[in-house]
């Protein structure tokens, strides 16, 4: 067989594999398929395009602060486990042994002595709260609060988690449609270039005409460029949210967006706020800030109040030890050396350096900042409401505009290329009509992601779950 190459000709074998090598190359490419699948299973890697659920589940899975609310629950779990604990009495027992040397007193005889004595020692004590001026029962009521502020604290952080990855997943998806429309554009632009082309060939148009449509060309692949390269770049940052590493690989699923049944909710914004006030975990986490800021006044004023405890002890102790010449046994000295000790102890706070006083000032001071916090925290949903609500009606009206606008410059679009074709109009004229639609095009789509994203985040607020179907 020959082949030219570079106006050589070279002539070649054919080349033939045996049967052995063939299936040793099977073997060795099915083999590095599974590796590569194996891979990525054992690294978490997501394999194929992403739905949107699957990028939810893999943000919140790997999302850092999603886990440091989780720890910070568990801390105020373990902070509710010991507030709780003083309620019950505390126990506990001693053991020690040793020896002395020297003039020391004998336990037993009680009488100075020089020589060697050992010695086990063994002690119980126990102590029970009566009465702490309540400041136990408002540091258990306090824990619980804190709690449950910490479960909703992790339920925020869930739900910003998924409002950013449904921002930057529409953003991919939208960036796909760009690159979709740019790639269209180029392929009608590259057909007018090739007709042309023959047509100048024939000497029916103007060279003018196909230079202007080679920099027509020219334009729109660095305008398909741009959309590429705005297209890696929010696929990296939605995988920069998902914390997986980004690949070239790395692309979405886009769902079907049905524009037609997607309608702004009835609600007006002062009735979508009177709801979201409602179901919102962070709203709910701001009033209890305020509540436990309210315990912590009251165990402040605790402090003032006088506490009252029981305490009890048992002691016993044995000497290795002859005494008038009788040895004791273990247990016989441990019983005869038992003693027994119970009292009550009252504590009246007269004078504390002022460390109660400034615990009640910074308690009360902490409680006007919770409460601050918190309208803070309304403030802030009413202005994103406001804002989506907006956004959303403009998006709106913006995308029926678009619709509209789109369909007309389609048609005259359509009637510009057959005049061009007959030569009824110039290159610049078929440009004109020609950049006037995917203008247009690129606006519809720009205020169709704008309006469904605008749309979900309404529903968001009224307690609908996230979703693009």
């Amino acid at each position: 067989m020959e082949v030219v190459i570079n106006g050589s000709t070279v002539s070649s074998k054919p080349v033939t594999l045996s049967f052995g090598f063939m299936q040793k190359n099977f073997l060795l490419t099915f083999s590095c398929l599974i590796w590569m699948f194996s891979s990525a299973a054992q690294t978490g890697d997501p394999v194929g395009p992403l739905t949107l659920q699957q990028c939810i589940e893999i943000a919140l899975e790997n999302n850092l602060t999603l886990q440091r609310s989780r720890l910070n629950l568990s801390n105020s779990e373990a902070a509710m486990l010991e507030a709780q604990g003083q309620m019950i009495p505390s126990f506990s027992s001693s053991l020690s042994s040793g020896f002395r040397w020297g003039r020391s007193i004998n336990p037993v005889t009680n009488l100075f002595e020089t020589r060697r004595i050992g010695n086990v020692n063994i002690s119980a004590s126990g102590n029970v709260p009566l009465y702490a001026g309540r400041q136990i029962v408002n540091r258990i009521e306090q824990a619980k609060t804190q709690v449950e502020i910490g479960r909703l604290n992790v339920a925020t952080a869930e739900n910003d988690i998924q409002l950013n990855v449904i921002n930057l997943f529409v953003n991919v998806a939208f960036a796909k449609e760009q690159v979709n429309i740019a790639q269209s554009q180029l392929r009608t632009v590259s057909e007018q270039v090739e007709r042309t082309s023959r047509l100048v060939t024939a000497g029916a148009l103007p060279i003018a005409d196909l230079l202007d449509l080679e920099a027509q060309k020219a334009t729109t692949e660095l305008e398909l460029i741009n959309a590429g390269n705005n297209h890696r770049i929010a696929r990296l940052n939605l995988s920069q949210q998902l914390l997986i590493p980004f690949t070239d690989e790395f692309d979405i699923e886009v769902p079907e967006l049905d524009i037609a049944g997607l309608e702004m909710v009835g609600a007006g914004v002062a009735e979508i706020y009177g709801t979201a006030v409602g179901i919102l975990p962070q709203v709910k986490a701001s009033e209890l800030e305020v509540n436990s800021a309210e315990i912590g006044i009251r165990l402040a004023k605790g402090a003032f109040m006088p506490t009252l405890g029981l305490n009890a002890n048992v002691f016993s102790n044995y000497v290795d030890q002859t005494t008038f010449g009788t040895a004791d046994p273990l247990l016989r000295q441990f019983e005869n050396n038992l003693s027994q000790s119970m009292n009550m102890a009252l504590n009246i706070p007269i004078f504390s350096q002022f460390r109660n006083r400034a615990g009640l000032q910074r308690a009360r001071i902490q409680k006007r900042l919770s409460e601050i916090q918190e309208v803070e925290v309304k403030n802030q949903l009413r202005q994103d409401i406001e804002t989506a609500y907006t956004s959303a009606y403009a998006a709106r009206q913006s995308f029926e505009s678009s619709t509209k606008r789109v369909e007309a410059l389609e048609e005259s679009f359509r009637m510009a290329t057959q005049r061009f074709e007959v030569g009824g109009i110039n290159a610049v004229d078929y440009q004109v009509a020609q950049n006037n639609l995917f203008n247009a095009q690129a606006d519809l789509i720009t205020s169709k992601y704008e309006y469904v994203f605008r749309v979900k985040v309404l529903d968001f607020y009224l307690g609908r779950p996230l979703s693009l179907n």
